[in-house]
């Protein structure tokens, strides 16, 4: 409409300098008027017409609408004196000054950040309607977050120059919370049973740190499709949500959320049957169907079986294989059947490996972790284990591969592999609180990725009450190509358990070490060493006999040259929250001949995770060891002997009491002497903290704790100091680090047993 009118007000003007509406002429001269930012020549730049050329009435309305177009300009007017175009224009006001004030919901740089994206900014050309957009848009992500009372009100003040100063004032209000959820429609399940499902829940006495009573439409829809899943998985294979209401109160500070639904009736599994193109022979698709005949539908089941089926096909090189479920309803008897019809495309083969985003790794670093390579078949095991690869460097925020097909080509993809750098290289400084251990400093200085070359080197030292160390490392994870890692160690340890009432000796350790890891397969793994340390002893007047007699006979300053070989293997699906898989490893360490001191040690454990449900996992973990001496020293050192007792093994008693202890002097001091042989382990059942099941830094667990620690050549055997307990505990990832916590209720003790029911850590120590 502004640019029909501009169009009349132009003919007007040629009419008043006696012109005919549809006179033309040949432009002598252009002249641009109200100019006072733009440059001319921008204005050149976008009118249609030049001088030479011939004007109308269609070629001004052709310039007002392309000056128009750029957005720089309020009024444009195209007049004429003679032969000579004059264009006055009225240009927009640049933003002088953007303020935005009362945000805390939200950082006031990232909103500001986030209104740039939309155009509003200072410098930048000043147009109310990106206003009003914007507050519409900061409204909608306070409303995401609960706030619907939110108030946000712009004002614009002219300033000198053709300037404005715009300014955002939020007025935030309350957080709207969650007062009820009715599923309206369910009568085969309860209530409670339902809401289990759902993230979101009504305000509750948990809900100040989880969080799940703020509405949130994102949050919503992905509860309605776990709803879904739990009812198909019950074998409600007609299961449908009809409808969902969320209203808001008058005052906008609680929100009900209504859902409806149809249940339908539950369905049996009928008939499995595998069709289509089945280029895997049907044998091998046939152990991959884990829905059985007359069992009850679920959802899950046919999911796990499509997703199966897919990989085993994309792992023989069918990257656009696809399978689809076919059910077949009989309403009557209450059974579904169904097909899954293969359809697998053809084989496929990586053309091309590529890698961006490696600003300081080398891609020599990131190559040898993939499994899939160039100009081989594809192979979706092979992508997802180099995806898990670069992830467990840890010199990455985020790894992406992608797999898009070559144009013009029916069986290529390239992989194309994009990575996020984090810094590798740290500083860090902490402090601790260990049960029995006392405060704790720390620090260390790392860089696990020297120069981009994936080699490692760290320096760190702790001081703790009882465990004082110092050490340098160096790691290269691939000396060879093949994968072998090479690393050295040198350290200075102090141990005096004597401070924690322990055992009355103290002990200082300087070493060295050389290491070296051979891969066997994905997730196993060998490790060798060498090394030798040098370990000074000192006694007490009170120290125990056997302490006294073994440093007689071989002496206060010993040292040993070290060997240790050990096997490990982890399929563990999570290093922080495991669910399923677990760890296995056994390990021989060594005094070896040639040292003072000769003895080896062996041990093994295993722990392992068994899902029980979406919420519930069985952690289960058993130890044993050994310690005998030889050659030298056919006496086992005291300081080499294993110790139980603590929140690492049997809770509820003190760190390293349990085994065999002495009185020597009858003082009343008990020394804890550890003993040559152990055995222990653990049933846990983990759990969401309640209130908090979707929260996965915080989760509880009721374990069940056994152990015992004995000498053979002491009184009293295995039996006799056989120790269990159960109790509760916690883990927090906490923003200052891991942090453990239980309470345990001894089962078997005895007299003289020191006994320390609540038990934690504190903080991270390096």
């Amino acid at each position: 409409m502004k640019s029909k009118t501009l169009v009349a007000a132009l003919a007007l003007a040629f009419a008043a300098t006696g012109a005919h509406a549809d006179a033309s002429f040949v432009i002598k001269d252009i002249r641009v008027e109200g100019l006072q930012r733009t440059e001319p020549g921008t204005v050149f730049s976008y009118l249609p017409v030049k001088v030479g050329d011939t004007f109308d009435q269609q070629k001004a309305s052709e310039a007002i609408k392309s000056l128009f177009a750029t957005g720089f300009f309020n009024d444009v007017r195209v007049e004429h004196e003679g032969d000579v175009v004059i264009v006055a224009v009225s240009e927009r006001p640049v933003v002088a000054q953007l303020t935005v004030d009362g945000a805390k919901e939200f950082d006031k740089e990232q909103l500001k950040k986030a209104l740039k994206d939309n155009g509003l900014a200072d410098g930048r050309i000043f147009d109310q309607a990106l206003l009003d957009q914007a507050v519409q848009e900061l409204k909608r992500q306070y409303y995401s977050r609960g706030k619907y009372s939110v108030e946000i009100t712009p004002t614009v003040t002219r300033l000198d120059r053709n300037r404005v100063a715009v300014r955002l004032d939020i007025t935030e209000g309350v957080t709207a919370k969650i007062r009820a959820i009715n599923i309206v429609g369910a009568r085969d399940f309860d209530q409670d049973t339902l809401l289990e499902e759902f993230s979101l829940a009504p305000s509750g006495w948990m809900s100040w740190i989880a969080r799940d009573d703020q509405y949130s439409k994102q949050k919503l829809s992905a509860d309605l499709e776990k709803l879904k899943a739990f009812y198909q998985n019950q074998g409600y294979a007609e299961f449908n949500i009809e409808s969902t209401q969320v209203s808001i109160s008058a005052d906008k500070q609680d929100v009900y959320l209504t859902v409806n639904v149809t249940e339908g009736k539950p369905f049996k599994v009928g008939k499995t049957k595998l069709a289509g193109d089945l280029k895997v022979p049907e044998a091998e698709l046939l152990p991959l169907v884990t829905v059985k005949e007359g069992e009850l539908f679920a959802r899950e089941k046919v999911n796990d079986t499509v997703a199966a089926i897919s990989d085993k096909l994309g792992a023989e090189g069918y990257a656009f294989a696809n399978v689809n479920v076919v059910p077949e309803l009989d309403r009557e008897h209450q059974v579904v059947g169904l097909t899954f019809f293969v359809d697998p495309g053809r084989k496929t083969y990586v053309r091309r490996v590529s890698i961006a985003g490696n600003t300081r790794t080398r891609d020599e670093v990131i190559r040898r972790e993939l499994r899939q390579l160039e100009a081989a078949p594809y192979d979706s095991a092979a992508i997802k284990r180099s995806k898990e690869r670069l992830e467990l460097l840890g010199y990455f925020d985020t790894v992406n591969i992608e797999t898009p097909p070559v144009t013009e080509t029916a069986d290529q993809v390239d992989m194309n592999i994009s990575v996020k750098e984090r810094p590798t290289g740290s500083i860090q400084a902490g402090v601790g609180f260990v049960q029995g251990e006392g405060l704790q400093l720390s620090a260390s200085v790392s860089q696990s990725n020297v120069l981009g070359s994936g080699k490692s080197v760290a320096v760190a030292f702790s001081n703790g009450k009882s465990n004082k160390q110092a050490s340098i490392s160096f790691t290269d994870p691939y000396f060879t190509p093949d994968g072998v890692s090479l690393g050295y160690d040198l350290y200075h340890r102090v141990y005096d358990p004597d401070a924690v009432d322990q055992s009355r000796y103290k002990s200082k350790t300087t070493g060295f070490g050389l290491r070296m890891g051979v891969p066997l397969t994905e997730y196993d793994r060998v490790n060798l060493g060498l090394g030798a340390e040098n370990t000074k002893l000192t006694l007490f007047e009170d120290s125990p006999n056997r302490y006294k007699e073994f440093v007689e006979k071989y002496g206060p300053d010993n040292t040993t040259l070290t060997g240790s070989a050990s096997w490990g293997r982890d399929t563990r699906d999570s290093a922080l929250w495991p669910t399923r898989g677990g760890v296995l490893g056994t390990r021989l360490e060594a005094g070896l001949p040639g040292g003072d001191i000769q003895f080896y040690r062996v041990t093994g454990n295993a722990t392992w995770f068994y899902p029980l449900s979406k919420t519930f996992v069985l952690a289960t973990s058993a130890e044993a060891g050994f310690v005998n001496g030889y050659g030298k020293t056919p006496d086992v050192p005291f300081f080499q002997n294993f110790y139980l007792g603590g929140i690492g093994s049997v809770r509820g008693f003190d760190n390293g009491s349990l085994g065999p202890n002495a009185d020597d002097d009858n003082d009343g001091e008990t020394d804890y002497l550890g003993g040559t042989r152990k055995v222990n382990g653990s049933v846990e059942l983990l759990f969401p903290f309640p209130g908090m099941k979707d929260n996965r830094s915080v989760r509880t667990s009721v374990f069940f704790d056994a152990g015992t620690v004995w000498d053979p050549k002491e009184a009293g055997g295995a039996s006799d100091y056989l120790r269990y307990s159960t109790g509760l505990a916690l883990a927090w990832l906490s923003p200052v680090g891991p942090m453990k916590f239980s309470y345990a209720f001894p089962l078997k003790k005895e007299e003289g047993d020191k006994l320390q029911r609540f038990q934690f850590t504190l903080g991270t120590v390096f």
